[in-house]
């Protein structure tokens, strides 16, 4: 079946949903520059994230203290439940490609600038 992806605005870009069902979900990520996601993590979310175009900020933790790589386009970041973890673009626009796990609502969002901590709201 042929069929368009499902559109989520975002206050930092867009999703497009172009995979849902019961065992995985995928979805094109455009993060505008300057702008970045909430600091969160998922309870049984397990992703992974694909940079199509742009450089990725990635804040995520090791060892218990807080880091910032940077991705470019063709690089490859596994996100497992738990991991506490925030992407944002800097100088420039950014495409990522996630697959994950069919559970896109599992967010918990512990700091964010459009004021959404605490809250799975979009």
């Amino acid at each position: 079946m042929i069929r368009p992806p499902r559109v989520v605005p975002k206050p930092w870009g867009e999703e497009r949903v172009f995979a849902e069902c019961d065992r995985y979900a995928g979805k094109i990520i455009l993060v505008r520059a300057g702008q970045t996601l909430s600091y969160q993590y998922h309870v049984v979310k397990e992703e992974t994230l694909h940079v199509l175009q742009g450089t990725l900020g990635l804040e995520t933790e090791e060892d218990g203290r807080r880091v910032i790589l940077r991705l470019g386009a063709g690089e490859t970041f596994h996100v497992s439940p738990g991991t506490r973890h925030r992407m944002f673009a800097e100088a420039e626009d950014c495409t990522v490609v996630e697959v994950s796990t069919p559970e896109l609502d599992d967010v918990v969002r512990l700091e964010d600038r459009y004021g959404r901590a605490g809250t799975i709201d979009p």
